[in-house]
């Protein structure tokens, strides 16, 4: 079975997002963005929520239409709905068989794109299995936490840090579920 993989940004204290979205003080070039790019590039199914998926709007992202090339995108959202989608792109219910079928049948491990409340759901239901956080060097004090608002406890197990000279580092560790 694949992996759920959750990669990223996040700034000190703990948000994906700051205030109404805004993501400006994150890191978004430079040798740390092109390490995480081509990460990306090992990944042949993306994960995401109707809030994240919407997100891209802004930066030119048109309805219907992937994110990522080369990714098929699944987006859970029990209200989302295209009049035309790109062949790539699946509106998904919110369902935990579903997603165990994602992780059965994936060509490769799965990237989770963002998605605080998303992310929390999936953690709720035990199906994240690594986190890497591109940690910046910024406290944003409001915004969208990494989990939303799921207040579930587990322990992570540190696999790597990998740091840069911009100050961002990607640290890795896998979910200990009891």
């Amino acid at each position: 079975m694949k992996k759920i993989i959750y990669y990223v940004a996040q700034s000190v204290d703990g948000f994906i997002a700051g205030k109404n979205d805004d993501v400006t003080a994150f890191i978004h070039q430079g040798k740390s963005i092109e390490k995480y790019q081509n990460d990306l590039s090992q990944f042949k199914t993306v994960i995401m929520g109707r809030r994240t998926y919407e997100f891209g709007y802004q930066f030119g992202l048109m309805p219907g239409q992937p994110a990522y090339p080369g990714m098929e995108h699944h987006i859970f959202s029990n209200s989302l709905k295209f009049q035309n989608s790109h062949s790539a792109v699946h509106i998904e219910h919110l369902n935990v068989d579903r997603v165990l079928e994602l992780k059965q049948h994936s060509p490769s491990d799965i990237y989770l794109c963002g998605g605080g409340q998303f992310a929390g759901w999936l953690l709720d239901h035990h199906l994240i299995d690594q986190i890497k956080l591109k940690l910046n060097p910024v406290i944003l004090g409001i915004g969208t936490p990494l989990f939303g608002n799921s207040q579930t406890i587990y322990s992570l197990k540190y696999e790597n840090c990998e740091g840069f000279k911009d100050g961002l580092q990607i640290l890795t560790y896998s979910v200990q579920y009891q």
